[in-house]
């Protein structure tokens, strides 16, 4: 059965908790700068996530590890450039809020004050408790996330399905209501078990944000460059492509090339 759909004329975090009493879905995806963030946000995105994973599509790393806090702040004070409409959640960078909780704040604080970002998401569950419980004392928004956490990649070993077995299932239950407990206005899941992901959704009350965690949540989140195809080797399950912009971009350049070459551009057309 389909939702009414409340136009929202700002995303809130606020919205986001009607939205989910609402049965309405909340979209998100990620950005990295003005001219793209413009887009998704004339689009009607709800959450726009300037992600760690600028690591990976902008600076062509292997993991989100390397991307620093000047980084994270130059891409947001970006995207925020762009955005009239939707909530600008910015990931905190590895190595800036994980080894105590005075860090964690200054790092936030200093995200807030420089790129005028709306809230910020931390990865992890009762290992960072006290830091995003300092971030949340000082009136900043906090979006958790629990499951597959890629800067927790070398732990982990690999980017396969987490919570399988029943020990961590039980485990990222419990951090989800403790992130829910202590003020996080929503949480990310990333690949788990769907049947998991719809249980956690249905046991707290603030929104859950999937990336492959199935149907049952509360609204979905992608990588934009994936979702638009201007990646192409990254091919997971959970990925949908709406678009294959790796493919034509190449052919239009291609066409490019081919026009200078031969002289046919510019035309007497394009030219003063």
């Amino acid at each position: 059965m389909s939702v009414a759909k409340k136009d929202y004329k700002i995303v809130t975090t606020k919205s986001l908790f009607d939205m989910k009493q609402n049965g309405e879905k909340i979209s998100m995806l990620t950005a990295y700068d003005y001219t793209m963030a413009k887009i998704v946000d004339s689009a009607g995105v709800d959450v726009i996530l300037v992600g760690d994973s600028a690591s990976n599509v902008m600076a062509g790393h292997e993991t989100t590890l390397p991307i620093t806090l000047d980084q994270m702040i130059y891409h947001a004070s970006c995207v925020v450039r762009g955005v009239e409409r939707a909530l600008v959640v910015v990931d905190l960078p590895f190595g800036t809020y994980q080894s105590d909780s005075k860090k964690a704040l200054e790092s936030a604080i200093r995200v807030m004050k420089e790129s005028g970002a709306h809230a910020l998401k931390l990865e992890g569950g009762k290992e960072i408790k006290e830091g995003i419980k300092k971030i949340l004392g000082a009136g900043v928004p906090v979006m958790g996330h629990l499951g597959l956490t890629p800067q927790s990649i070398y732990k982990f070993g690999t980017y396969t399905v987490r919570a399988k077995e029943e020990a961590e299932a039980i485990k990222l239950i419990e951090d989800a209501k403790m992130l829910e407990k202590i003020g996080c206005f929503a949480i990310v899941l990333e690949k788990i078990p769907a049947k998991l992901a719809e249980q956690v959704a249905k046991e707290v009350s603030i929104p859950i944000i999937g990336i492959g965690a199935g149907s049952g949540v509360d609204g979905q989140v992608l990588v934009v460059h994936d979702m638009i195809g201007m990646t192409h080797e990254f091919s997971p399950k959970f990925l949908r492509r709406y678009m294959n912009l790796y493919e034509d971009m190449t052919k239009a350049i291609g066409q490019y090339v081919d026009d200078v070459k031969s002289k046919d551009f510019p035309n007497s057309t394009e030219q003063y």
